[in-house]
């Protein structure tokens, strides 16, 4: 054995670098099956793959979603942050314009005698007389919402839309709140690797068995892939060990996690145009039409509503009520687009998030990101062990020859 260790040296000394590798690399394919590719590639139905996220995306979005709706946001609390007299002064400008547009389209569309029939000074009275309703519209909304608002946005049924039509999206949720935890797997494997990396070379020298390579590096491949995965969220409270205090990587990352994660549902999921769009065309999108329609019918009736209805009749005066909530509704999300950062700042979801991630179990705290891994877990272990005995097969060759 002496004699061996003499004559081959180098090819020993890097056994338990070759073991370091394998460990590492392993680690990297796994996390990168976890979110790629986003589609299938391959021979369905078993000759592929897809990354292990986007696949399970729909059961993924629920379980987040779950979570969001249920322990992280209150959508009341949101909303109530939301002061009707700033949005109105924020969005005032556009506002008066998109008025300005539907007064003048719906009275000259639905009396155009007498709309042409008035000096312009006139028409200008009459439009600024509705203007001047603007403020108290927009704070009789905003307080119909309020009230209504479970009735008007599902916003579970959002939230999972958005994450599964947007499987990219979904990625990076998970992701972008775990990279720390990524590369921490990747740098268990070379630990671990090297270190299974020794006791190879050892065993090799006393046995020269050919199946002693591929078999550690194949148990190289699974054990640290299966170690590094319990070492993210295990112990869950912190344990002291010699001397040593130990606990789960996300689990000890709390903080950082609950404050990244509360940034991309701001930025990215609970953001003023998909809350908006889910309110406009969402499955409890009628209710909201109703409002809106409701709220312009009396603007309507208040402004001018005797007068229009003795002149062009009652049920013209129903049809200009339609035609005007119809161009209302269709210049809403322009109108709300410049307030997008005042309601940002206010509603403040990010902070309502990371400051209720904080408050969570670390049960419950797991499970923002346990799901990723449990469904496939097996199969990222397998192919650990399926590439380090490669590896390791490979290394037989080269000591042999």
């Amino acid at each position: 054995m002496a004699q061996d260790l003499a004559a081959h040296w180098p090819l020993y000394l890097a056994i338990p670098f070759v073991g370091a590798l394998i460990g590492y690399v392993t680690k990297r394919v796994a996390i990168e099956m976890m979110f790629r590719p986003l589609e299938f590639v391959g021979l369905r139905p078993w000759l592929g793959w897809q990354g292990v996220v986007p696949k399970h995306g729909g059961r993924m979005a629920a379980i987040a979603t779950d979570l969001l709706t249920s322990n992280l946001i209150d959508l009341r609390e949101v909303f109530a942050r939301v002061d009707a007299d700033r949005l109105t002064a924020v969005v005032e400008q556009p506002l008066l314009r998109a008025i300005d547009d539907i007064t003048r389209d719906v009275l000259a569309q639905y009396h155009p005698r007498l709309w042409e029939a008035m000096p312009s000074m006139a028409q200008e009275l009459v439009v600024k007389q509705v203007q001047a309703a603007a403020p108290r519209l927009v704070r009789e909304l905003v307080a119909d919402l309020r009230e209504n608002l479970t009735e008007v946005l599902d916003v579970k049924h959002m939230t999972v839309q958005r994450l599964t039509r947007d499987k990219a999206l979904l990625v990076r949720l998970i992701r972008g709140t775990t990279r720390p935890e990524m590369r921490f797997i990747a740098r268990c494997g070379i630990y671990s690797g090297f270190g299974l990396g020794v006791v190879q070379a050892v065993l090799w020298a006393l046995t020269k068995n050919p199946w002693v390579l591929p078999v550690f590096g194949g148990c190289i491949g699974l054990f640290t892939d299966w170690l590094a995965i319990k070492l993210i969220f295990l112990p869950r409270e912190p344990v002291r060990v010699l001397g040593l205090t130990l606990q789960g990587k996300f689990q000890r990352r709390r903080r950082e996690v609950a404050r990244d994660y509360g940034e991309l549902i701001a930025h990215e999921v609970l953001t003023t145009p998909n809350l908006l769009e889910a309110v406009l065309r969402g499955p409890r999108a009628d209710q909201v039409v109703t409002m809106v329609r409701r709220t312009v019918s009396q603007a309507v009736d208040e402004q001018a509503g005797r007068l229009v209805a003795l002149t062009i009749g009652t049920a013209r005066l129903r049809e200009m009520k339609e035609a005007a909530a119809t161009r209302a509704l269709a210049l809403l999300p322009d109108t709300v687009r410049h307030a997008e950062r005042y309601l940002t700042e206010a509603m403040d979801v990010a902070h309502m998030v990371e400051q209720r991630m904080l408050a969570l179990t670390p049960v419950e705290y797991e499970g923002l990101l346990r799901p990723a891994f449990r469904q496939e877990e097996w199969k990222l272990i397998a192919v650990g062990g399926v590439i380090g005995f490669v590896v390791g097969e490979l290394q037989v060759l080269l000591m042999l020859h």
